[in-house]
């Protein structure tokens, strides 16, 4: 059994001119970007034939039938019901909880996000007076880092059709919901915490007393830093990745190690306390691992 998706052609003019009208947006908006860069520069791309989970097209290299296929059917056609199935489930983890079930993990990310937050008052204003990271910053900046995580998954996904490759393709398929997923889970968060940025707090302000701080706004900018929507998005991409590549042991190393970078530059350049970043990052790992590779 075989899925075609028959995506219609997007101009690269258009893409680009879509690009850069988003580039020009602030703070909180800028993470949507990543998104809707990835899907519409896969959606863009002529697919090719998919086969169901399990069976992979014979005309595979080696490298790309590296671990299980997911249980789930992985298509441009499913992308929306996936996402809507993810969503149920993650709005639902509540009721697993008053079931009895998950409470060691949530209680470990719980009272870890709650210690660092109490930290961020003291280690944070380092990262304001420090110049150390000046040339650092510039090479990750925001705009760079959105960027690198839009086209890197997309060129992934071009070789995997000049290739042939149903599992590469079904990977970035894969990293576009697990964004998506994170990153509206993330906004809803962000609007009800509305947490200042540290960049936003005054040079000899209080760094202790910054959720609920920012001015409410349009819902889809995200009022707020917690957790990051950058490092979220980081490694929802690196945990697919990891996971689904994870027999050469260099890939986890790689993709993980290309997330901690983007998200340790949202606290350099003062975009999130470290506190965010590591939300950020759990929430971002659990995503990719239990609800997009584990659906049932």
């Amino acid at each position: 059994m075989t899925f075609r998706v028959a995506a219609r052609p997007i101009e690269p003019g258009y893409l680009t001119g879509l690009y850069a009208r988003h580039a020009t947006l602030k703070g909180g908006a800028t993470h949507w970007r990543i998104a809707l860069c990835i899907f519409l520069a896969m959606a863009g791309a002529r697919s090719q034939p998919l086969q169901a989970q399990g069976a992979e097209r014979p005309g595979q290299t080696a490298h790309s039938a590296t671990s299980p296929s997911p249980s789930r059917q992985v298509s441009w056609k499913l992308f929306a019901p996936n996402i809507l199935h993810d969503q149920k489930k993650i709005w639902l983890f509540p009721k697993r909880l008053a079931q009895g079930k998950h409470w060691l993990p949530t209680l470990a990310f719980t009272g870890a996000t709650a210690g660092l937050i109490a930290l961020d008052p003291h280690d944070d204003p380092y990262f304001r007076r420090t110049q150390t990271f000046d040339q650092f910053n510039n090479v990750l900046s925001s705009r760079n880092a959105i960027l690198g995580m839009a086209l890197v998954p997309a060129s992934f996904y071009a070789l995997g059709l000049r290739r042939h490759d149903s599992y590469l393709q079904k990977t970035v398929q894969l990293s576009a919901e697990s964004v998506l997923d994170s990153e509206i889970l993330d906004l809803v968060i962000r609007d009800v915490t509305r947490r200042i940025p540290p960049k936003e707090i005054p040079p000899n302000g209080d760094f202790s007393d910054s959720f609920f701080m920012r001015h409410k706004g349009p819902f889809y900018v995200g009022n707020g830093g917690f957790p990051s929507g950058h490092t979220i998005a980081a490694f929802s991409i690196a945990t697919i990745f990891a996971e689904r590549y994870r027999r050469h042991r260099w890939v986890p190393w790689v993709a993980y190690g290309l997330a901690a970078l983007v998200g340790f530059s949202r606290i350099t350049l003062q975009d999130h306390f470290p506190s965010d970043v590591f939300a950020g990052a759990a929430l971002g790992y659990t995503i990719s691992h239990f609800v997009v590779l584990r659906p049932q």
